[in-house]
């Protein structure tokens, strides 16, 4: 049985940009990297994964990167072996043919979804919980990333933050507040800009490709750099994963977006304002006041009001001027809370760990 789980399978459709596969993908190679599995890696969008990882060529069916098997993801995929541990990424539905084939597989492999990343509590109750499929000898458990030692955990690779901290061992302090801007179209960026232009400092704002880009665009007009005030932006090429966590670890103030981001601008250790994936019904709400209310539990008042209002504007568009100028205004204590945050959390397992080990006790 413990050679059978040297085989794992990550399926993955992608539907957020770059978020879900950017997920699998760091999954994946930390499963090879750090506990030797042999990991295949389906995705039905082979040019966003190119995206993040070069070398990949969407035209193949069987490719081999940076230790991991890609395969094509299609309509009628090519199954001629099941993995012992199958991970169904974000309840995206495995193929039919391929459950017909775990279901013929003895011993039954492990099926397991992995579910978006939640702070709300009902979460941790759900964690490892158990779905036995209504026809067939199989069963499915979901597996909850999280914040506590009750969830799944977080992704981290074992010397992310040892490498974080020696590239910024040598860097000496800028005399301008550099800032990331990745966001979705529905951001107030251009009240951000605003407020960024009438700092008593020079800010430098690098915004990536895409939705980001576009928001800065329609604002300013024209084609960028642009200089406004005390700001000047600067337009950024789509980058790695690895370089993007690098420009997540330089700037002093991050704003990011979904899952993938999120998590990283939380090691990187440095102030963030996270915009959540709107959901229908105000439902992202919830979950951003979940969170928040774990990332504040330790704030003093008028650090926490200062978070509360800052991530409240950016999600909702009200209120961006103010909710700015009173987080700008909290810079150092917001540092020292976002340095312990990151601390703390790298205390407990990271989520490949616990994935790896909750398979091992599940046989």
């Amino acid at each position: 049985m413990a050679d059978m789980q040297r085989h794992w399978d990550i399926f993955c459709r992608v539907i957020d940009n770059y978020g879900d596969i950017g997920i699998c993908w760091r999954l994946a190679r930390q499963l090879v990297s750090e506990h030797g599995k042999s990991v295949r890696l389906w995705v039905d969008d082979l040019g966003s994964l190119q995206a993040l990882c070069p070398a990949v060529d969407p035209a193949l069916a069987e490719q081999h990167r940076l230790g991991v098997d890609i395969r094509p993801w299609n309509d009628n995929p090519a199954v001629d072996t099941v993995g012992g541990v199958n991970i169904e990424a974000f309840a995206c539905e495995l193929p039919a043919a391929y459950v017909a084939a775990m279901a013929a597989t003895q011993p039954a492999p492990l099926w397991i979804n992995l579910e978006y990343l939640t702070a709300e509590s009902w979460a941790e109750g759900c964690h490892g919980m158990a779905s036995p499929h209504p026809s067939l000898p199989l069963i499915k458990h979901f597996f909850f990333p999280g914040f506590s030692p009750q969830s799944g955990g977080l992704l981290r690779e074992k010397d992310l933050l040892a490498r974080r901290d020696a590239a910024m061992a040598d860097r000496p302090p800028g005399e301008a507040l550099e800032i990331s801007l990745f966001c979705y179209d529905t951001a107030p960026v251009g009240a951000l800009l605003d407020s960024l232009a009438q700092s008593t400092q020079t800010v430098r704002c690098y915004v990536p490709p895409g939705q980001p880009l576009a928001a800065v665009t329609a604002h300013f007009g024209a084609d960028g750099p642009w200089r406004y005030g005390a700001l000047e932006v600067l337009p950024v090429p789509f980058m790695s994963q690895d370089d993007y966590d690098h420009l997540l670890w330089r700037c002093d103030i991050n704003f990011v977006r979904g899952e993938d981001s999120f998590v990283r601008a939380q090691w990187a250790g440095k102030p963030f304002v996270w915009q959540i994936y709107r959901q229908e019904e105000e439902a992202h709400l919830v979950k951003l006041e979940a969170f928040l209310e774990r990332y504040t539990a330790t704030a003093d008042d008028e650090l926490k009001t200062a978070l509360l209002a800052i991530f409240s504007a950016w999600n909702t568009g009200v209120d961006m001027a103010p909710a700015w100028a009173g987080f700008i205004n909290r810079r150092a204590a917001l540092s020292q809370h976002a340095s312990a945050w990151s601390d703390a959390q790298a205390k407990m397992p990271d989520l490949a760990e616990k994935l790896v080990k909750f398979c091992a006790s599940s046989v």
